[in-house]
Formats: structure tokens, C-alpha cells, sequence
């Protein structure tokens, strides 16, 4: 097909995700022809640094040999069944390797396919779970602003970003929200890296108060990502833990974004030696190449919904692409790489390259910050220096950024004055610095007088 068949059609029938539409008409999609490795490559043959994984999924580029076997491997098995009453070897090896990499006592593993599924299902989990051992009351979840979770009614429910929320406020589920960390703009004037998460004062008013009321806390754990990639200090975790213990209070884990290697280690918990009671997991568990989320729990809770039929505790949640046999494949040689390829030893010197770039974009008289966790980095862009003084959103300099930086063989898709850096783990190094200099291109371009 023409690339212009291509746009045509497009613009005739497909209505794509986050974005409005009319921008399209001076900034057609591009028509993606195959990917390799970490690039895009789009029909007319220019290549494309993918520098956001792709809406953060895919871990090891694009085409991998290793997950293009594995896929094909068991498609020439069954492609799908179902997981009701029947199971097969790549859900339960998937499973296991979870269970065993998982924090804390985490030991079950509940399929779904999407993250926002994902995040309904743990809290019908807790919701459940609490009116089943007695504690009616504990009907509530409590999250934190400018949080993103997904956009099924539930998990926009517990989200904080206005812009995917507002419009749909009377549809939402009542809750709880605290203040959330914002570390750039700490209202204590202190630092992340020395503070004492003084932040977690929000949450901990609002969880002693209504603890009685309240099922579970859900939080992505040290970085907030649609709010700009916000990275806030582990200790913050442990402060979390600790009061979810002492009010009888899950602690939910979104990790979708988070999870498999982004923050330098497997899971984002570990950092604070931590474990949440219910863990989301999305995004990269299959490298990108297939639609799977799990929640994983621990025994404890599983066992409140396990008795006879008629005591009618079962957990009556389903997906028709439950355990998916394809995905489950492909998620289990994900896991295999990991350790095949040592891949989590490969990152601090990729880590140390985005540290040694920091000098050069905070000396810019409109980055107001560069963060990284792990193997996620952002830099900030502001009109004021000083006084941290945001560009004006109508003003779309991130959106600017994001059109320079494709004209330079980049993907850099902005939140809001936000460029942000989440590539594949296994992104060559010259190829991380080349990516780093365009982006530091584009802010300087899009930032002069």
C-alpha cells in the first residue's frame, strides 16, 4: 500500500489513542513499517531512535530474535484457550518465575490483559478480601494526586491527573486523595536524595483518620509517570508500608510502568526493601509484543476467597484473553533473558551516561530539572529558572519538542513541558548519547527567544 493509501484511510477510519485528532492535519501519523532493535523504521525508510520503548514496553527493542522465536513457537501449539478450568505449561513457568522474583510474599499470580484490568482487578481483590474476613466497612482506596493508573472507570478513580479525568468526574468511584510528592517543586525546600520523605505527612493524615474505611492504598511506586515522571525517595515507601501494617490497610504496588528492570532493578519495592500485598505488572512482561498484566498477591489473601461453592467467596473476575498461551510464551523468554543476558548488570553504566549528561542540560537557563530513576531520566522545561516558573501548557513546548526531535530521527513523546527518556534496556551507549544530544537540541531550539 502507498503511503499516501495509508494516511488516507487513516484519516477516513482510525481514531487514535491520547491525542486530538485535528493535529493531524499538520502532523500526519507516521506509518510504521517494521522496527529493529531500538529503532522505528517508517515506510518511507527513515529510522527512528525509539526513545520512550514505545509507550514503555518494549525492553529489548523491537524485533527481538529470541521473543520473535518464542512466539512462533507456540503459535505452531494453540494460540489461545480457556484459562477457566484449563491451564498450560507457559502460564504456570510464567508464574513460578514471577512468584520467585517477586518482593516480599507475593505467591499468586492473577492473569488480565491490560494494565487499567489490572488495576480493577486488585481492587476488587482488596475490596473483596476485607468483606470476607469481617471488615465491611473498608469500602474505600486512597491514592495520590497527579497519580495515573489507567483509564477504566476504576482506575481513573483512584487516578490524579485532571486532564484524563476531569470530564468524567461524576462517572468515578468515591474515594481518597492525599497530596502526592512533587520533589522538584518540594514545598519543604528540601531534596529527594537527603529528606525525609516529610511529603508522606498527606497520606498519613488522611490513612490514621479513615483507616476504618479505607480497603487499600495504590501508588506507583518512586515515580509518578503521566505527571511528568515525577521521582519522589524509597523511604517514602517504607513509611507506607510501615502505616498500611499498622492500620490494617493494603498497600497496592502499580508497577506497570515501573516494573522489569525501568528503575534499575527488577521491581521498583526493592529499592526500599519493601513488598506491597498486591502487585500490578503490565507493560514490558511480554517485551511489547503482546497485550498480558498480572496481579500478583499474596497467600494470605488468596486464601480469604478459597472454600466451598457455595459460600460464594470466589473471585468472579474474568478476561476472555485470561493466560493468553502466546503472551504467557513470549513473557516467559522475556524472564529468560533477563537472566540469560545479565541484563540488570548492563544498566549502571548506562545509568552513569544520562548522570554525566545532567550538568549540561541543567546549566540551560529553561531546564528547571533533570531526574533519573533508574534507567527512566526527564528534563523539565520551564520559562523561569528561578522561580520554577512553567511554560504555559496552551503553549505546547513539549509538544514542539517532540515534532523537532522526530525531524531529527527520534521518538520523544512529551508530558507536557516534560521530554522524558525511558529507551529499550538494551539500547547500544552511542546510542543513548546520540539520543540525549537531540534532545537537548530540541529544548534549545524550542526554548530560544
Amino acid at each position: 500500500m502507498e503511503i499516501s493509501e495509508i494516511l488516507r484511510l487513516d484519516r477516513a477510519h482510525v481514531w487514535h489513542p491520547c491525542s486530538q485528532q485535528k493535529d493531524h492535519e499538520s502532523l500526519p501519523p507516521i506509518p510504521i513499517e517494521r522496527g529493529e532493535g531500538v529503532y522505528l523504521i517508517d515506510a518511507s525508510g527513515k529510522r527512528y531512535i525509539d526513545g520512550v520503548s514505545s509507550w514503555w514496553v518494549n525492553l529489548f527493542g523491537h524485533s527481538h530474535p529470541r521473543l520473535n522465536r518464542a512466539l512462533a513457537a507456540q503459535s505452531e501449539k494453540i494460540a489461545h484457550h480457556i484459562f477457566a478450568g484449563f491451564t498450560h505449561e507457559p502460564a504456570v513457568e510464567l508464574s513460578r518465575r514471577l512468584c520467585e522474583l517477586a518482593p516480599g510474599k507475593l505467591n499468586k499470580v492473577f492473569f488480565t490483559d491490560n494494565g487499567s484490568s489490572a488495576v480493577e482487578a486488585a481492587m476488587k481483590m482488596s475490596f473483596q478480601y476485607w468483606q470476607q474476613v469481617g471488615k465491611p466497612k473498608k469500602t474505600k482506596f486512597l491514592s495520590l494526586t497527579e497519580a495515573y493508573h489507567g483509564e477504566t472507570v476504576g482506575a481513573l478513580s483512584v487516578g490524579g491527573c485532571d486532564q484524563y479525568r476531569s470530564i468524567y468526574r461524576p462517572m468515578l468511584l468515591e474515594g481518597f486523595q492525599a497530596q502526592g510528592p512533587d520533589c522538584f517543586r518540594c514545598p519543604y525546600g528540601l531534596h529527594r536524595t537527603t529528606c525525609q520523605a516529610q511529603c508522606f505527612e498527606h497520606l498519613e493524615a488522611i490513612l490514621t483518620e479513615e483507616a476504618q474505611n479505607i480497603a487499600a492504598v495504590i501508588i506507583e511506586p518512586l515515580i509518578q509517570g503521566a505527571a511528568g515522571m515525577r521521582i519522589y525517595p524509597p523511604l517514602y515507601l517504607k513509611k507506607l508500608r510501615a502505616l498500611c501494617d499498622r492500620n490494617q490497610v493494603h498497600y497496592i504496588a502499580d508497577e506497570i510502568a515501573v516494573g522489569f528492570g525501568r528503575t534499575g532493578r527488577m521491581f521498583a519495592n526493592e529499592h526500599a526493601g519493601v513488598a506491597p500485598d498486591l502487585m500490578c505488572l503490565s507493560k514490558g512482561i511480554t517485551g511489547g509484543y503482546m497485550p498480558l498484566a498480572v496481579v500478583l498477591a499474596t497467600d494470605e489473601i488468596y486464601d480469604a476467597f478459597y472454600d466451598d461453592y457455595q459460600s460464594q467467596k470466589a473471585f468472579l473476575h474474568s478476561h476472555s484473553y485470561s493466560g493468553n498461551p502466546l503472551a504467557c510464551a513470549v513473557a516467559v523468554e522475556v524472564l529468560k533473558i533477563f537472566e540469560d543476558e545479565k541484563i540488570l548488570q548492563t544498566l549502571p553504566e548506562k545509568m552513569t551516561l544520562f548522570d554525566d549528561y545532567a550538568p549540561r542540560f541543567e546549566a540551560h537557563p529553561h531546564v528547571g530539572e533533570f531526574r533519573r530513576c533508574g534507567m527512566v531520566a526527564a528534563v523539565e522545561m520551564v520559562r523561569q529558572k528561578a522561580d520554577k516558573t512553567p511554560y504555559p501548557w496552551q503553549e505546547r513546548r513539549g509538544y514542539q519538542a517532540y515534532q523537532k526531535a522526530l525531524g531529527k530521527g527520534a521518538v520523544l513523546r512529551p508530558l507536557g513541558n516534560v521530554l522524558y527518556f525511558m529507551p529499550p534496556l538494551t539500547t547500544p551507549f552511542e546510542v543513548l548519547e546520540e539520543l540525549l544530544d537531540i534532545a537537548f537540541s530540541v529544548i534549545d531550539e524550542v526554548t530560544a527567544p
